[in-house]
């Protein structure tokens, strides 16, 4: 029978490959760039896509998480050798923590907190799919757009991007 952690473990590995193929595209001379001035600048975005799978630590393993009190750093990557190796080492460390847990664990509480209110209060299964997962989804789509309104050439995540049909259309 395969277990919540195994499925977790899985998509962990599959939207990994997703995000490490998009990650390889940001261009390294455009972090300033940004799409609007309440937006991120591509240098950020592309570091909190990187940092995101980080989460799953804090998730599986604290009890609770507040985000001033912990000083939690925001990551912007400075080069594309960084973002890599940041991102390498997140993904390694997530896999790591939830080889090491059981569905157990992911049935009792975590806390997200900020300056001791809460944010966000769940399993810490449902905290994982919303804070690791999900969210990760959400700003690698978002870089997607970045790279796309930069006019860099996007690969398919969920099958071909339009990128990839027009090469296959041309023979490439």
């Amino acid at each position: 029978m395969t277990t919540t952690v195994q499925v977790l473990i899985d998509e962990l590995k599959y939207e990994s490959e997703n995000t490490r193929k998009l990650l390889e595209c940001v261009p390294e001379n455009r972090g300033d760039w940004r799409p609007h001035e309440k937006s991120f600048p591509l240098a950020r975005l592309s570091g909190h896509v990187a940092e995101i799978p980080g989460w799953v630590y804090h998730i599986v393993e604290l009890d609770e998480f507040d985000l001033r009190k912990n000083n939690f750093e925001r990551f912007v990557f400075e080069g594309k050798e960084q973002l890599m190796t940041s991102f390498e080492k997140k993904i390694k460390e997530a896999e790591e923590v939830l080889f090491k847990t059981t569905d157990d664990r992911l049935q009792e509480t975590w806390t997200l907190l900020m300056d001791g209110k809460i944010i966000s209060k769940n399993s810490r299964y449902k905290e994982l799919r919303k804070w690791a997962f999900n969210h990760l989804v959400h700003h690698r789509a978002q870089l997607g757009l970045y790279l796309r309104l930069l006019d860099v050439p996007i690969p398919g995540t969920y099958g071909p991007s339009a990128d990839d049909i027009l090469k296959m259309k041309a023979g490439k």
